[in-house]
């Protein structure tokens, strides 16, 4: 694809707030984190056939390590079952077809759980094989708000619709790439192995605008129920407690 597709300008600004903030040095212990977060699911889920024998308390541990899921775990688990969830994750992570048709058929698996199931299929794909594939939550792209963290690093004229999930996530996938390779030649997702240090970063540029939002908004008695920057960024990420 031609063009500009990061906005080098607000991506830099956005790392320049965090670092007045944070230090570099935090940022790449939650690097570090997710490096762990990695070989936790690897570890639970990396093999063929593997989801479909764990037993509940595992698919807990799961659901527990990802933000949008970890309080509705355990709901999420009576609804769907232990053996159904598992038979999707392994379907999602080593099934055939394309990983769009993988996708959207994990979506259907969570149908009824449309908000905290956004992030879940991504976070399974992302955080299994890391190397090979990438993340998309909410909070780095709601297609239906049309707002997050990529949006806010990238140009307006690239366009991160697609018409279903599964085409969304390649989508999503082209812009992170991007985000990834410009920011490591300029030096703002040099922040952890792999797209780790992206995973960081985008986190670090959605607590900025979340607390600028929140600022303009809200009074400081609210301010100061909302986690400081490295707290929410581990939140986000699903790190703060880990689990696997």
């Amino acid at each position: 694809m031609g063009g500009q597709v990061v906005d080098t300008q607000s991506a830099s600004e956005f790392m320049r707030e965090t670092l007045e903030t944070v230090t570099r040095d935090e940022l790449l212990s939650v690097a570090a984190l997710l490096d762990a977060k990695a070989a936790g699911f690897a570890a639970l889920l990396g093999s063929p056939g593997q989801a479909r024998q764990l037993p509940r308390e595992d698919l807990r541990r799961v659901l527990r390590s990802i933000f949008a899921t970890r309080r509705k775990a355990d709901a999420i688990l009576d609804d769907v079952g232990p053996a159904r969830l598992g038979a999707a994750i392994d379907d999602l992570l080593h099934g055939d077809g394309l990983v769009t048709e993988r996708f959207n058929a994990f979506d259907a698996v969570l149908a009824a759980y449309p908000e905290q199931g956004f992030d879940v299929p991504s976070e399974l794909l992302h955080f299994t094989a890391p190397d090979r594939w990438w993340l998309w939550t909410r909070w780095m792209w709601d297609p239906r708000a049309g707002t997050g963290s990529l949006a806010l690093v990238t140009t307006e004229d690239f366009d991160l619709d697609g018409p279903d999930r599964g085409e969304g996530y390649l989508r999503v996938g082209e812009a992170m790439a991007f985000v990834n390779e410009t920011g490591k030649a300029v030096g703002f997702t040099d922040l952890g192995s792999g797209m780790f240090g992206t995973d960081v970063f985008l986190a670090c540029v959605y607590s900025v605008y979340m607390y600028t939002v929140l600022r303009l908004r809200m009074t400081q008695e609210f301010n100061r129920i909302v986690p400081e920057l490295p707290d929410l960024v581990r939140r986000l990420l699903g790190v703060y407690r880990p689990e696997v």
